[in-house]
């Protein structure tokens, strides 16, 4: 059986300092030959609240300090594309080539991103939308093994919308995802997320990370995607949902042990 998949990392790219900061603690405090861990963070946040909101350091820096990741820490790397002319670009940089939320249903987004991954033995993962059912992220799947194999797609449940500034998890939806052959993912703090919530921010429950990913790794998700920083309340993105970088060692390991549990590992 595949291993488990974590990917953990700060919502954007801060700084270098910050990247290497988070990246090394996860070496050296979290990284465990039982499951993989793979380093994920933004080099722009293109769907901001606010236009004076901090976007990250753009394609070019940003795609420079995840090969740099790489490199110095030894750990695969996960980054969001925005636009089709970008896809080839990340393909080439990183591991997994993450599709946004409310691009997932860009037919030109999928393909371009899918034929990037292919020509450059890259993973597409791709977020279901707040506002897709599971079933429909058959299309989704569709779309992207015109270049790929269902082995090298992933896909993402981040929430569906509940009314204005709420979002919920069908646990559900990991079986009916993996019916279509992929891997199914859990946002575990996107979820958590209050859209607009603050009025020119996103606000969030932090306190429902925990109890909302164990409770997705039981109902079959095969990995768990997730945002942390050293000190949350003052990141430039998430402050509301990130969970604090000490916590993420036992986070892991609690997750796992249920993992183990419901796959009789």
């Amino acid at each position: 059986m595949d291993k488990f998949n974590f990917y953990i990392g700060p919502c954007v790219i801060e700084s270098e300092e910050l990247v290497f900061k988070i990246a090394d603690y996860l070496v050296s405090h979290v990284a465990n030959p039982d499951f993989n861990i793979t380093f994920k963070a933004s080099f722009d946040k293109a769907n901001r609240s606010n236009i004076s909101s901090f976007r990250g350091p753009g394609l070019d820096e940003g795609l420079s300090i995840l090969v740099k990741v790489k490199e110095k820490f030894g750990l695969p790397t996960l980054t969001d594309c925005h636009l089709p002319s970008q896809t080839s670009a990340v393909a080439q940089a990183v591991d997994v080539l993450q599709i946004p939320a409310f691009l997932c249903r860009q037919t030109d987004m999928i393909l371009s991103a899918a034929k990037a991954c292919s020509e450059n033995n890259c993973t597409l993962k791709v977020k279901k939308g707040q506002f897709l059912s599971p079933e429909e992220t058959k299309n989704i799947v569709e779309k992207a093994k015109e270049f790929l194999p269902a082995e090298r797609i992933l896909l993402t449940e981040r929430g569906s919308s509940f009314g204005y500034n709420r979002l919920v998890v069908d646990m559900s939806s990991f079986k009916i995802m993996k019916s279509f052959g992929v891997k199914a993912i859990h946002d575990a703090t996107h979820c958590v997320q209050k859209p607009g919530g603050m009025g020119t921010y996103t606000g969030g429950a932090r306190e429902s990370i925990v109890p909302l990913a164990r409770a997705a790794v039981a109902a079959g998700a095969d990995g768990v995607f997730m945002e942390t920083h050293p000190q949350p309340e003052q990141a430039l993105s998430d402050k509301t949902t990130a969970l604090e970088l000490t916590k993420i060692p036992q986070f892991t390991k609690d997750l796992f042990a249920i993992h183990k549990l419901v796959n009789n590992l």
